[in-house]
């Protein structure tokens, strides 16, 4: 009994390899049938199906910066522009103004909205920092950082000027925080940025994690 149990502990394989095991993918230890990347100290989020082309050194040296950029197309972008659209129809209809709503309503949506703006924004601060390297003010900055994303994004990827793509943010939010609450069309005005962040943020994804895809193919 002991010489079987001591032959299945001496046959077991470890999910994790050595540490002397560079940076890099391999097969993903839980048994799906993707690759998984291994960061030297542990395995990271990024995957990639079976059969795709594999460009180890560029991702691993980006590794910080996919990470954060992960967490920014999960939670970060629609989390900002949603508790910022919140925000500004609620302060739109706040108590003593000519619509307004009730104030227990207006208070808890403003709530949520603060909350949504603060969680949006620190992902946005984290994506900033990996693309500056280092903490700046800008970086820290609600809404300012946001601007620093879109810029280095659309520089990294080529695609049409960065500050023609700032300005145009800009202008549309700025639109929509002055003019929204008797121009109605307006209120699409985060939904389209939030679109627009989400759709870059993923092609610059696609080429940073190897994958051979244009940019207009991926904002088409």
């Amino acid at each position: 009994m002991f010489l079987y149990v001591f032959l299945w502990q001496a046959s077991a394989v470890s999910i994790a390899p050595p540490r002397t095991v560079p940076p890099g993918w391999y097969p993903d230890p839980s048994g799906a049938r993707q690759w998984r990347v291994w960061t030297g100290t542990d395995w990271s989020e990024l995957t990639r199906p079976y059969g795709e082309p594999i460009v180890t050194t560029p991702m691993v040296e980006s590794l910080p910066l996919i990470n954060a950029l992960h967490r920014l197309l999960r939670y970060g972008i629609v989390t900002f522009f949603a508790g910022l659209g919140l925000a500004v129809n609620i302060l739109a209809h706040w108590p003593g103004t000519a619509k307004p709503a009730p104030f227990w309503f207006a208070s808890t949506g403003l709530d949520v909205g603060v909350g949504l703006l603060v969680i949006g924004s620190l992902c946005f601060s984290l994506a900033a920092r990996q693309f500056e390297g280092h903490w700046t003010l800008e970086s820290c900055l609600p809404g300012i950082n946001v601007l620093v994303v879109s810029y280095h994004v659309t520089q990294r990827l080529g695609g049409r000027s960065p500050i023609w793509r700032v300005v145009t943010e800009t202008i549309l939010i700025a639109l929509f925080i002055g003019q929204s609450h008797t121009e109605l069309w307006l209120g699409v005005a985060p939904a389209l940025v939030t679109l627009d962040h989400m759709r870059w943020t993923s092609a610059l994804l696609d080429r940073l994690s190897g994958s051979p895809v244009s940019v207009s193919r991926a904002l088409s």
